[in-house]
């Protein structure tokens, strides 16, 4: 049988994994009006506004725990650097995640992937996940390829709310 945890707190070396809260309101203001963050995300407009991160929140609080689950990325002694989730998709459960770009490049975007991954291996009994990234940010392709993920050779045009376009964008897929 599979218990639900309704706001999971997940732990790894550096990071702490949380629902996020609307303390963390300003934070993502200031990571996700960044231009360089948003055009990489679907659903991330720009500029990035407190109502978007209080509707963002909002969403969140509505979220199945049995189908969506949301975690803000917090880095010790720095606060919120960004947020990853697991929603619904046509494929089964999609990953998804940001992070605020002073902390590019220091592996804490593969090392909350790897805590959700396997959190939802445990918690949900996923064996099964997608994920995507657009064809012009490989360094995605290159976290999604460091926990696993493989690509499936499809390529999608995907939306970009910041862009106001279509993005060619990568299929990958997770099997534990």
């Amino acid at each position: 049988m599979c218990v639900i945890e309704p706001s999971p707190i997940l732990e790894t070396r550096r990071l702490l994994l949380r629902a996020p809260d609307r303390g963390d309101v300003d934070r993502f203001v200031e990571l996700a009006g960044d231009w360089d963050v948003a055009r990489m995300l679907s659903r991330m407009p720009h500029p990035y506004l407190p109502e978007h991160a209080e509707e963002f929140l909002g969403a969140c609080e509505a979220f199945d725990p049995a189908q969506d689950q949301v975690f803000a990325i917090e880095l010790e002694d720095e606060g919120v650097i960004g947020v990853i989730g697991l929603n619904p998709h046509e494929a089964g459960t999609e990953l998804g995640y940001w992070i605020g770009r002073p902390y590019w490049g220091r592996g804490l975007v593969s090392e909350a992937v790897d805590a959700t991954l396997a959190w939802a291996k445990r918690a949900w009994k996923r064996r099964h996940i997608v994920a995507g990234h657009y064809t012009d940010n490989p360094a995605s392709g290159r976290v999604l390829c460091k926990a696993g993920f493989l690509y499936t050779g499809r390529l999608e045009l995907r939306d970009s709310l910041a862009r106001g376009e279509k993005v060619p964008t990568r299929m990958m897929v997770w099997l534990a």
